[in-house]
C-alpha cells in the first residue's frame, strides 16, 4: 500500500510541476477556474483549455504529454462539461506500455465512459493483456476498471482471467478479483456456477479484505442462483460461523479497530449473509443460533458501531428460523434501543418492532409502556411510527388501558399530530368496543378534545349507534350536553350534541334513564327565561310556550325521527370506504339493464328514450311564432331568471347578452338602468353567434325544446336513423354531427320501450363526467341521474365536491357522493346520484349548470360547465370552450359602459357646477345692483 501511495504522490507532483502541451499546468488551470467570479468566465476558461487540448490531440502529441492532457480533461469532466472528444485518448493511454500512462488511461476510462458506450468494445483486448501482465499493479488497474464498467459481453470474454486471478498468491490481486467477479455475476447470472467453489474457498483466508470480498461475492451468488444458494448452505455455514466467532473474540488489532470494536464491517457483512442462508432453512438456522446469541449478548450497546452490529444481529434473528428464546432476546435488544437518546436508533428500533410483531406479539407487548412513551416524543417521525406500532399492539385485553393513555395524551398533542392520533383512536374504539356504553364514552371524549379533527363518517357512526341504543339515549344526550358546555369550539361535538338534544331533549330535561354514575340536570329552558342575552331569552319563552300551552301542535313539532338502520349504514360505509381506497377495483358503472346496487337489487326499468331527457312526445309543436317570441326562454329558465315578455319580443334588445350575464353570474345587464340598448350593447344575436359556433342550416325540429331558435336542438336523436320515431310526433331528420346517443343502433325505436342511457356530460383533458339517466314507471316528470367522475391526470383529486344549479321549474335533490377522492389515471371513479323533477314536463327540457371543485397537490381547482341535453356534444363542448371568451367580452363591455357613464357623470357634474357658479354670480350682481339702487333712492328722498 505504501508503494502505491508513493507512486500516486510522485505522479501528482509530476503533473503539477511539468508544463502541458496546451500551454498551462493542471495547477494553473484549477487556479484560473476557481478565480472566476461568474459562470460565463468559467465557461470561457474551460472552452479555451478544451480548444488547446483538441489541438494537441489533432497534432498527435508525444507519449509523454498525452496522460497530462487527460488529467486536465478528467477535471473538466468532473465540473460537468462535455469531454467526449477525449475518449479515444483513454484507449491510447491504456495501450501504452508504461504504468503512469495506463494509470491515467484506466482512470479516464472509468470516468469518461460507461458500459453503454460502443467505444468500450475496443478496450477488451487491452484489458485481457493487462490481466495477464506480470506487474501486479497493472493487473490491479485492469481489475478495478473491469469491476466498474464491465458489460455483459466483456464479462463473458474475461471471466476466465478473473477466475484465474482469484487463485493468485497476491492479497490485493485476490481481493480485487473477488470484487470484480461480483460485477460479472450481476451482469451474467449464468456464470454464477463458475464462482461458487472459488467463493467458498476464499472464506478460509485470514486477511479481512479478502474475507469481506468473499462474503460479498457469496451474497451476490445467493441472489443470482438458487443452485448457488443451496451450495453455499451446505459448504459455507461452518466458515461463516468461524469467521464471526474469530472476529468477535479477537484481541485488539489497530488496522481493524473502530471505536473499540474489531472490524464492524466484517461483522455486518457476515450477519447479512447468514440472514440470507438461514431464511426458510431450519437446519442452517439451528447451526447459527449459538453464535448469534453470543454476538447479541457480548456486544456492548454504548457505541454506535456496536449498535450497528446489534441491529443487524436482530434482523438476522428475526429473519431466520430461530428459537423463541433467541427471538425474545432480539426483541429485548430493540427495547433497549427505545431507551437510547439517539433518535435514529429509536426510529430503527420502532421500524424493526413493527415487523417483529407479526413473529412474536407477546414479546413486543412487554415493551408497551416504552412504546407509549415514544408516542409523546418530541420528534415527529418517532411519534408517528410509535403510534402505528401501538395501533398494531391493541387487542381485546389491552384496548381499554391503551385507549385511556392515548386519549389522555390527546389534549397535550401538537396540532399537527392530533389528526393522526384522533384517527387511530377512533379506529381502535370502533374495532374493539365490546359494549356500547364504553364506545359512547370514548367517542364523546375524543369529540370533546379533538372534535375538529374527527372525520364525518366517525361522528355519523356515533349518531347511528345512539339512535339504536334506546337504553343509553338519555345518558348520551346528558353527557353530550355537559361536554358541549365545556368544549364549545369543537365542530363535530356540536353537530352530534345538537342532533341528540333535538331528538332526545325530553330525556335531557326530565332525567329519563338515569344511570348510577350520573347527576341530575335541572330544567334548561326555564332558567334562560330571564337571561340577559335577548336571543336566549326569546327562544326560551317560545319553547316554554310550545311545551306548556300549545298541546295540539306539540306532538307534530317534536315528533322523533325513526331510528337509523345500523346494519344498512355499516354496509354503506364499508362500500364507500372500499370505493375510495381500493383504486384498483372498478367503480360502479351504468349499464342498459340498470344500476348495480350493493345488495343486488336492480332498479326499475327506464321509460321511453324520448322521455329520458324530458323530450316526450306529448308536448305541443313549436310554431315559428313561438320560436321568435321567446328565443332565450330556455337559457333564462336555467338559473330562474324569468321569461321574456311577449310584448317586447319584436323590440330590439340585448336578450342574448342578458341571458349570458345571468347564466354565468358576472353582473347586471348592460341594458338596465334605463340606458338605451342600442348605445351600450350590440344588437341581439343568437347563442351560436355569441360563442362563435358555426352551425349548418337545419330545419327546426318538432321536438319540444323551448330554445328551438338554435338550429341543432334536434341533434339529441341524431344517431337514430330516419326510421327512428318519437311517439306522437313526426319523425325528425337524421343529423350526423351529434354523438350524445351514439351508442344506439340505427333501428332503435324510442316509442313504448323502456331504455337506459349513459352519456358524456362533460370531458376535458383532466376530468370526465358521465351521466346515467333512469325513469321511474308512472312518474315521467322525475329523472334519476347517476354521475360518474373519472380523473384523467396522474395526480389524485382530493376534497372533490360536485354542485349543480337548475332552472326554477326543476327541483333538484343531491345524494351523498361515494367519496371525495378521485383516483389518478382513471384507476377508479367517484359516483353521486341525484333526482330532478321537471314541473313543466313535456314543455321544457332538462338543463343544468354544473361545477366541480377539488384539490390537486393541495392546490384548489374548479371547473364549471353548462349541460344542455338538447344540444349536440360538439355544440356543448364549443359552448363551454367559448364561455371564458364570452365572459371577457361582456365584462369588457360592462367596464367600458361604466367608464363612459362615469365620464358622462363627471362632465355633467362639471357643467352643473359651472352653471351653479354662474347663477350665484348673477344673483350676487343683482343683489348688488338692488342695494345700490336702494341707497340712491334713499338719498333722493
Amino acid at each position: 500500500m505504501d508503494t502505491v501511495e508513493k507512486i500516486v504522490e510522485d505522479f501528482a507532483s509530476d503533473i503539477a510541476m511539468s508544463p502541458f502541451s496546451s500551454g498551462t499546468r493542471l495547477r494553473d488551470m484549477i487556479r484560473a477556474i476557481r478565480a472566476c467570479k461568474t459562470a460565463a468566465e468559467e465557461r470561457a476558461v474551460v472552452r479555451r483549455e478544451c480548444a488547446e487540448i483538441r489541438a494537441a490531440i489533432s497534432e498527435g502529441g508525444g507519449e509523454g504529454i498525452r496522460h497530462r492532457n487527460m488529467a486536465k480533461l478528467m477535471f473538466i469532466h468532473m465540473l460537468g462539461y462535455p469531454t467526449h472528444f477525449g475518449q479515444m485518448e483513454c484507449l491510447k493511454l491504456i495501450a501504452a506500455a508504461g504504468y503512469p500512462e495506463k494509470r491515467v488511461g484506466y482512470l479516464g476510462l472509468m470516468l469518461l465512459l460507461d458500459e453503454r458506450q460502443e467505444v468500450l468494445m475496443l478496450v477488451t483486448n487491452s484489458l485481457k493483456q493487462d490481466l495477464n501482465h506480470s506487474n501486479q499493479f497493472i493487473v490491479g488497474l485492469a481489475l478495478c476498471a473491469l469491476g466498474n464498467i464491465c458489460s455483459a459481453e466483456m464479462a463473458r470474454d474475461l471471466s476466465p482471467e478473473v477466475e484465474r486471478l482469484m487463485r493468485s498468491r497476491e492479497v490485493n490481486t485476490k481481493k480485487k478479483a473477488a470484487l470484480c467477479s461480483v460485477r460479472i455475476v450481476r451482469k451474467v447470472p449464468d456464470l454464477a456456477e463458475n464462482f461458487m467453489g472459488l467463493a467458498s474457498s476464499l472464506l478460509k483466508e485470514k486477511h479481512h479484505g479478502i474475507l469481506i470480498s468473499a462474503v460479498q461475492l457469496c451474497t451476490e451468488l445467493c441472489k443470482a442462483s438458487k443452485d448457488a444458494l443451496e451450495y453455499l448452505r451446505k459448504n459455507c455455514i461452518d466458515g461463516l460461523v468461524r469467521i464471526l466467532r474469530d472476529v468477535s473474540n479477537s484481541s485488539y488489532a489497530p488496522e481493524y479497530d473502530v471505536a473499540g470494536i474489531s472490524d464492524p464491517f466484517l461483522h455486518i457483512r457476515v450477519l447479512k449473509l447468514m440472514h440470507i442462508l438461514g431464511q426458510g432453512d431450519a437446519d442452517c438456522s439451528e447451526y447459527m443460533n449459538d453464535i448469534l446469541a453470543q454476538v447479541a449478548t457480548k456486544t456492548e450497546s454504548n457505541k454506535n458501531a456496536a449498535n450497528a452490529i446489534l441491529y443487524e444481529c436482530v434482523q438476522t434473528i428475526m429473519g431466520i428460523e430461530a428459537t423463541s428464546g433467541l427471538r425474545v432476546l432480539a426483541i429485548n435488544i430493540l427495547g433497549r434501543f427505545l431507551s437510547n437518546r439517539d433518535n435514529n436508533i429509536r426510529y430503527v428500533a420502532l421500524n424493526m418492532l413493527m415487523r417483529a410483531i407479526t413473529v412474536d406479539t407477546q414479546a413486543v407487548q412487554r415493551h408497551r409502556t416504552t412504546i407509549l412513551e415514544c408516542v409523546k416524543d418530541a420528534d415527529a417521525s418517532i411519534r408517528k411510527r410509535a403510534l402505528g406500532l401501538v395501533f398494531l399492539l391493541v387487542n381485546d385485553t389491552n384496548v381499554k388501558p391503551l385507549t385511556k393513555e392515548l386519549i389522555d395524551y390527546l389534549d397535550l398533542a401538537d396540532p399537527d399530530f392530533k389528526e393522526d392520533l384522533t384517527a387511530k383512536i377512533c379506529s381502535i374504539v370502533e374495532r374493539f368496543s365490546q359494549e356500547k356504553l364504553w364506545y359512547i364514552d370514548q367517542m364523546i371524549k375524543v369529540l370533546s378534545l379533538a372534535g375538529n379533527h374527527v372525520k364525518d363518517d366517525v361522528w355519523h357512526a356515533l349518531v347511528v349507534v345512539i339512535s339504536n341504543a334506546s337504553e343509553l339515549q338519555g345518558y348520551s344526550v346528558r353527557s353530550l350536553y355537559r361536554s358541549l358546555q365545556a368544549f364549545v369550539d369543537q365542530g363535530s361535538l356540536i353537530r352530534v350534541a345538537v342532533w341528540c338534544i333535538g331528538e332526545y331533549g325530553e330525556m335531557l330535561v326530565n332525567n329519563v334513564g338515569m344511570l348510577q354514575l350520573e347527576e341530575p340536570i335541572t330544567q334548561i329552558v326555564s332558567k334562560n327565561k330571564e337571561n340577559i342575552v335577548l336571543e336566549l331569552q326569546q327562544r326560551s319563552i317560545e319553547f316554554s310556550s310550545i311545551i306548556q300551552r300549545h298541546q295540539s301542535i306539540r306532538p307534530s313539532l317534536l315528533e322523533r325521527m325513526p331510528a337509523l338502520d345500523e346494519a344498512s349504514y355499516l354496509v354503506k360505509r364499508a362500500s364507500t370506504a372500499q370505493a375510495t381506497l381500493a383504486a384498483d377495483k372498478p367503480a360502479p358503472t351504468v349499464s342498459p339493464g340498470g344500476l348495480k346496487l350493493p345488495n343486488g337489487v336492480a332498479k326499475p326499468p327506464t321509460s321511453p328514450l324520448a322521455d329520458l331527457l324530458d323530450l316526450s312526445s306529448d308536448a305541443p309543436v313549436i310554431t315559428p311564432a313561438s320560436t321568435t317570441a321567446a328565443p332565450n326562454d330556455f337559457l333564462q329558465d336555467l338559473l330562474g331568471i324569468g321569461g321574456i315578455n311577449s310584448s317586447t319580443a319584436g323590440a330590439p334588445s340585448s336578450a342574448s347578452t342578458d341571458i349570458l350575464i345571468d347564466l354565468l353570474s358576472i353582473g347586471s345587464s348592460p341594458s338596465q338602468n334605463g340606458a338605451p340598448a342600442a348605445d351600450l350593447s350590440p344588437p341581439a344575436q343568437p347563442i351560436t353567434e355569441l360563442f362563435k359556433i358555426n352551425a349548418p342550416n337545419k330545419p327546426v325540429s318538432t321536438v319540444p325544446l323551448v330554445g328551438a331558435v338554435v338550429p341543432e336542438a334536434t341533434d339529441l336523436l341524431s344517431s337514430l336513423s330516419s326510421s327512428t320515431s318519437v311517439s306522437g310526433t313526426k319523425s325528425a331528420p337524421a343529423v350526423q354531427d351529434m354523438d350524445l346517443l351514439d351508442g344506439l343502433t340505427s333501428n332503435t325505436s324510442v316509442s313504448g320501450h323502456d331504455n337506459y342511457l349513459s352519456i358524456t356530460a362533460f370531458q376535458s383533458a383532466t376530468l370526465k363526467i358521465n351521466f346515467g339517466f333512469k325513469k321511474q314507471p308512472g312518474k315521467p316528470q322525475e329523472t334519476t341521474i347517476l354521475a360518474t367522475f373519472t380523473n384523467l391526470t396522474s395526480s389524485s383529486y382530493t376534497d372533490f365536491v360536485f354542485q349543480a344549479a337548475v332552472p326554477k321549474f326543476i327541483q333538484l335533490r343531491l345524494d351523498p357522493a361515494s367519496g371525495n377522492i378521485v383516483p389518478a389515471s382513471g384507476d377508479g371513479s367517484v359516483t353521486q346520484g341525484f333526482n330532478v323533477t321537471n314541473n313543466q314536463h313535456g314543455q321544457k327540457p332538462l338543463a343544468m349548470r354544473i361545477r366541480m371543485s377539488y384539490k390537486v397537490n393541495d392546490w384548489n381547482k374548479a371547473k364549471s360547465a353548462i349541460f344542455l341535453p338538447g344540444y349536440s356534444a360538439d355544440r356543448t363542448r364549443s359552448l363551454n370552450t367559448h364561455i371564458p371568451k364570452a365572459i371577457d367580452r361582456v365584462r369588457r363591455r360592462g367596464e367600458d359602459r361604466h367608464i363612459g357613464e362615469r365620464r358622462q357623470g363627471e362632465e355633467r357634474g362639471a357643467a352643473t357646477a359651472e352653471s351653479e357658479e354662474r347663477r350665484a354670480a348673477a344673483a350676487a350682481a343683482t343683489e348688488s345692483v338692488e342695494r345700490r339702487a336702494g341707497r340712491t333712492m334713499t338719498g333722493e328722498e
